[in-house]
C-alpha cells in the first residue's frame, strides 16, 4: 500500500485539509437542506467534479462519546443505517487505521450498494476532536458492489461553551459514488443521508 508508507505524513496532510475546509467563509456555501436539527450546505469541490458538503447541528452529548460513535469501531455499525459492514483492515495506532466498509443501496436502489476503503485518523481539535478520512486504492472490489471514493472528509466535534454536555458537530463530506448515476440522484441522496446521519446518531446516543 504505497500511499501508507508514511502514515504520519498522510495524517498530517488530511488534518490540514480538513482545517482548511473548516475555515471556508460562510458566503461560499449554499444551503441545500435544513431541518430543525441540522443544516446542510454545499459548494463545488476542488478535488473532483462534484460537491463538498457541509453539515452542522448540535448533539446532546460530550465530544468524546460523539466521536466514539462516528470513528471506526464497534459503535458505528450499531446505529448507522446506511453502513452494512465494516472491517478494520490495518491498525497503526489507537487513533489511526484503514477500514473497509459497505453501504446499502439508496433511492430504491437507483444508487446500488457501494464499497469504500478509507484511511481514518482521529485527533484533538481545540477542546474537542476531529475524526477524518480519505479513500485509498486498496485490494479488489467485492462482487455486487461499486467501489466509491471519499475525497478528504471529516467531523469536527467541540463542546458548546455555555453547555459542555452538548457538542457542535460539523461534517465535511465529498464522496464520488462513481458508476453511471444522474447528478440529481447523487445530490438528493447526499443531502438526505447527512440529515439522517444526525437523526440516527442522536437516537444512538440516547441509549
Amino acid at each position: 500500500m504505497e500511499c501508507l508508507l508514511d502514515v504520519s505524513a498522510l495524517a498530517i496532510k488530511l488534518n490540514n485539509t480538513l482545517i482548511q475546509y473548516h475555515s471556508i467563509e460562510g458566503d461560499k456555501w449554499r444551503v441545500v437542506k435544513k431541518t430543525k436539527d441540522v443544516t446542510v450546505w454545499r459548494k463545488p469541490s476542488e478535488e473532483f467534479n462534484g460537491y463538498l458538503y457541509k453539515a452542522q447541528g448540535i448533539v446532546k452529548d460530550v465530544a468524546n462519546r460523539v466521536i466514539d460513535h462516528i470513528r471506526p469501531g464497534p459503535c458505528r455499525l450499531d446505529w448507522d443505517s446506511l453502513m452494512t459492514t465494516m472491517d478494520i483492515v490495518e491498525q497503526f495506532e489507537e487513533n489511526c487505521c484503514v477500514m473497509c466498509y459497505t453501504t446499502a443501496g439508496q433511492l430504491w436502489n437507483i444508487i446500488a450498494p457501494r464499497e469504500f476503503v478509507d484511511f481514518s485518523y482521529t485527533t484533538q481539535y481545540q477542546e474537542g476532536l476531529l475524526s477524518c478520512g480519505v479513500s485509498l486504492n486498496y485490494g479488489e472490489t467485492r462482487p455486487n458492489f461499486v467501489r466509491g471514493h471519499n475525497h478528504p472528509c471529516g467531523w469536527f466535534c467541540v463542546p458548546l461553551p455555555d453547555n459542555l454536555d452538548h457538542s457542535l458537530l460539523t461534517g465535511y463530506i465529498q464522496t464520488d459514488l462513481r458508476g453511471r448515476l444522474p447528478q440529481s440522484a447523487v445530490d438528493t441522496a447526499m443531502a438526505s443521508t447527512l440529515a439522517n446521519f444526525y437523526s440516527d446518531l442522536r437516537k444512538a446516543l440516547k441509549v
